[in-house]
């Protein structure tokens, strides 16, 4: 029996959907990479998959011109390799005849260097908004809220007003792989999000809604959400009026709030489960930051062996 590529691609998208629960964003961006691959192999049967097959591929997607005409990066080059890999278990699992999936190798990536904010730099970036308009309280409220809970961009748009307790300071995302976790907030963010609804007179259960742009409301009259991209301008826009010189983005407040955890004596365990990596590998990256940190344990515990 054949298993042509593009339809064992449906079948293994279906799979990740109903039987692995992963988001709607997960299976596009999986069936998006895969279909490179069909454009660059055509639609042989899996079987016909060999190591070459994809050394040609990536030969091929490592010249491939993006929407944007610019190349497409080594790491996103791994996402495609990650979803193939994920699609060979798949056959495996089904018994589908193909290239095994452990001949699949990641190519090497540099590790990216982490900007974060400084207590002055925060400060500066929190005192843009013009607080006096309800604009200005939602926005004082985003970056609050970023820097105290450490969340994720698209987390922070889907949450709805139902779902924060500033009485308890704490509520539940869901985050990547479909994996529920803690947030924590400060008493700051908590004032200010209090503040916000206050200026809420509307029935939308979003937490963050437009207030501008062509459209902000839905047919029901609902205000919409705040889209990620527009939580990027609207970060974007206030650290260029701080005189930040540094490339802000929300991750950006992510990064600091790991970094302030770390900087003040957190174990990275914890930091690691407040910000939801599954690797501690992928929490490492901030620890360069404990490096003046450790100096200073360095100094006081270390003491040189005074020779006779």
């Amino acid at each position: 029996m054949a298993h042509y590529l593009s339809d064992t691609i449906i079948d293994f998208l279906e799979y990740l959907e109903i039987e692995q629960n992963r988001s709607i964003k997960t299976v596009e961006n999986y069936h998006h990479y895969l279909m490179r691959l069909v454009e660059f192999a055509g639609d042989p049967d899996v079987d016909k998959i060999t190591t070459e097959t994809i050394r040609k591929w990536r030969l091929w997607l490592n010249r491939h011109e993006n929407e944007s005409g610019g190349t497409i990066s080594t790491s996103t080059q791994n996402y495609h390799l990650i979803a193939l890999r994920s699609f060979l278990k798949f056959c495996s699992k089904r018994e589908i005849k193909t290239l095994p999936p452990e001949k699949i190798e990641l190519a090497r990536t540099k590790r990216k260097q982490v900007t974060f904010l400084n207590p002055d730099e925060l400060a500066a970036l929190f005192a843009q908004p013009d607080v006096n308009t309800k604009i200005g309280i939602r926005d004082r409220t985003i970056l609050e809220l970023l820097f105290s809970g450490g969340l994720r961009v698209s987390e922070l748009v889907s949450l709805d007003t139902a779902h924060v307790s500033t009485k308890r300071r704490e509520f539940t995302v869901r985050g990547k792989g479909q994996k529920d976790r803690p947030i924590f907030m400060g008493e700051a963010a908590a004032v200010w999000i209090d503040a916000y609804l206050k200026t809420r007179s509307d029935s939308s259960q979003a937490l963050f809604i437009r207030y501008g742009g062509t459209k902000t409301q839905d047919n029901s009259g609902d205000f919409l959400r705040l889209s990620p991209r527009s939580i990027q301008r609207i970060i974007s826009r206030y650290a260029k009026l701080a005189g930040i010189t540094k490339k802000v983005s929300p991750h950006t407040l992510r990064h600091s709030f790991a970094t302030d955890l770390l900087m003040n004596g957190a174990d990275i365990r914890s930091v690691q489960t407040m910000l939801g990596h599954s690797d501690i590998s992928t929490t490492q990256i901030y620890t360069h930051v404990t490096d003046p940190h450790l100096k200073e344990v360095h100094k006081k515990f270390h003491k040189d062996i005074k020779s006779t």
